[in-house]
Parts: structure tokens; C-alpha cells; sequence
């Protein structure tokens, strides 16, 4: 019988990072600049690691590979979504993402990265940079080349609850004092246009990746429109942010007990509060606040039981 595939994250260290991802979700994270949890990945530069059952031990890049079954014989070559969680204890560099067809170009056939961000806990007053107010692309570099940045980013408030698209070409940064769930192509690929002249642990200039950024930011900006829906099964708010292309990304608030059928699609579950209990058939599973699991396609009807928020998506 199917199982759910339960997942050991990876930790990566960040000039930006802090020690949120200890002191909220309880993770052993190797040290106190710690930015990233890569929750959910098959990207080489970070498999996450099946804990449990019979495929305990196995990366996530190998299972897809060799137990395709799982995930409906897909036609892609590798697993396509990667899930994050961010701790933004500082701010991040201003930056850019190519799309498909500019990466495989140029980045040695990695995915271009549209991502999208659903803000778990942000400080009072918090925000973010997303897009910009050049309409030409020679007012953006001009722009650039005259450091006005503040004239150039656009600057968004953000509160807990909030939800993001953010498409390739996009400029944007997360700002400090901001804790974030993302959704993204599975792409390792960031190009920075602004990193506040912040020097590394070596002090040096961190690099800049601005003939590559010009060349893939959407301009003039155009801004992403979400219309969330919103829908209640049985005990559960399920809302609905985007279902787009590369992506779909609901949010699960499950108070009492839900039963939740998706044959035809493989999912991916991070849980970012509560506690409850996943059952499918005989067999019950724990949940808590951090744990990242998928459910294989064909696994057929299982129950969320509990009182938990869960942020699901699929390809």
C-alpha cells in the first residue's frame, strides 16, 4: 500500500540568515545564520532525504528517478518544485530570476524560477521589494548606474497571511524581520542587481550578476494580479492562491477531521502550525508545525485530523 513520503529538510547558511528556523519550528539548524530549510527538493544542490518507511534514506532526486510510479511516470527529467522556508533576519539581496528558456541557455539547462511566497510571521511594519518604476530598459540601467535605488524599487508592506507570485523577470527582495513559505521551480539560479554593498565573512563585495539581470527583468514591471478563493470541505478552509503553469498553492486550515482524494496529482504538505494526524486506510500518521511530507499519486482518500495549517501544492 502507499505510503506518504516524509522528509528530511536540508539547511543552508546565509549572510542574511538567523535562527528562526530553531526557535519557531524546533529544527536542528548548524548555525546561527541559518536562512534556508530546503523542505521539499530533488535539486542537486540540496535532496531532501526520506525519513521513513521503505524508501527511508533514499534522496528525493533518486526516488523520482527510479520509483517514477510514485509521482504518475512523469515526462520530466527532474522533480520540478522545490519548497522552502526563509528566515529574512536581515535583508536579501535585490535580485532577479531567469525564465525556462533564458536558464537552459545560459545556465546550463537548470529551470528558470518563478516562485511565489505565503508569509508565515513578519515583525510589525515589515516589507518587501517587489518590482520596479523604469518603463524602458535604458531608464533601468541608468537608474542602476546612478544608484538610485530608491527612486527605482518598489516597496510593499507585508503582514502574516499574505501571499505573493512572483514570476521570472520579477525584481525582488525579501526584507528583514520576515519568515516565509516558498513555492518555486525547483532552480538554484539568483541574479543579484543590489546587495546594499554588504561584504561577506572574507570582505569582500558580495558578487553581482547585472548583464544577465538587465537582460531577464520584465520592464516596465507587471505586477502579478491574485484573487484567492476560498472554500470549506467538511471540517477544512481550503484557500486557493494561484494555479498557474508551473504551480498550484492552496492553504489547508483543518479544525476537526477532513477527508481529502487527489488521484491525479502528487502532493506536497508543510505544516506551519498546529498538530493533527494524517489517515490513510489502517494506517495513522503525526503532524506537526514543520513537517514537510508528499503524498504519492494514487495514494487514494486519506483524513487530515487535527488542528493544523498546512500550505499544499502540486505541478
Amino acid at each position: 500500500m502507499l505510503e506518504p513520503l516524509f522528509l528530511q529538510p536540508v539547511f543552508k547558511e546565509r549572510i542574511w540568515g538567523g535562527t528562526t528556523l530553531r526557535d519557531g519550528f524546533g529544527y536542528e539548524i548548524p548555525n546561527d545564520k541559518t536562512g534556508e530549510c530546503w523542505a521539499i527538493s530533488a535539486h542537486p544542490n540540496g535532496p531532501s532525504v526520506i525519513k521513513y518507511g521503505p524508501y527511508a534514506g533514499m534522496s528525493l532526486d533518486k526516488l523520482w528517478k527510479e520509483q517514477p510510479q510514485l509521482f504518475g511516470n512523469p515526462k520530466e527529467e527532474g522533480f520540478p518544485l522545490l519548497t522552502k522556508i526563509l528566515d529574512a533576519n536581515m535583508d536579501l539581496s535585490v535580485q532577479v530570476h531567469p525564465d525556462d528558456s533564458f536558464a537552459k541557455v545560459n545556465e546550463n539547462g537548470e529551470l528558470g524560477k518563478t516562485e511565489c511566497w505565503y508569509i508565515i510571521d513578519c515583525k510589525e511594519g515589515a516589507e518587501m521589494i517587489l518590482g520596479h518604476t523604469a518603463q524602458t530598459k535604458e531608464e533601468f540601467v541608468k537608474m542602476i548606474n546612478e544608484r538610485k535605488w530608491n527612486d527605482l524599487l518598489q516597496r510593499v508592506k507585508i503582514k502574516p497571511g499574505d501571499f505573493f507570485y512572483v514570476p521570472s523577470g520579477t525584481i525582488h527582495a525579501l526584507c528583514e524581520g520576515a519568515l516565509v513559505l516558498e513555492t518555486q521551480q525547483s532552480s538554484d539560479t539568483t541574479y543579484r542587481v543590489y546587495d546594499y554593498d554588504r561584504r561577506d565573512d572574507q570582505g569582500k563585495l558580495r558578487d553581482l550578476h547585472l548583464d544577465k539581470a538587465i537582460e531577464v527583468t520584465t520592464i516596465p514591471h507587471q505586477a502579478a494580479s491574485i484573487k484567492p478563493t476560498i472554500e470549506t470541505k467538511e471540517d477544512a478552509t481550503i484557500t486557493t492562491y494561484v494555479q498557474s503553469e508551473y504551480f498550484s498553492v492552496c492553504k489547508w486550515d483543518v479544525n476537526g477531521t477532513t477527508s481529502f482524494n487527489y488521484n491525479d496529482h502528487y502532493l506536497l504538505l508543510s505544516v506551519l502550525n498546529g498538530k493533527g494526524s494524517l489517515k490513510h486506510g489502517v494506517n495513522s500518521y503525526s503532524l506537526k508545525k514543520g513537517v514537510h511530507l508528499i503524498v504519492p499519486i494514487g495514494m487514494g482518500e486519506f483524513e487530515l485530523e487535527g488542528d493544523c495549517q498546512v500550505i499544499v501544492s502540486h505541478a
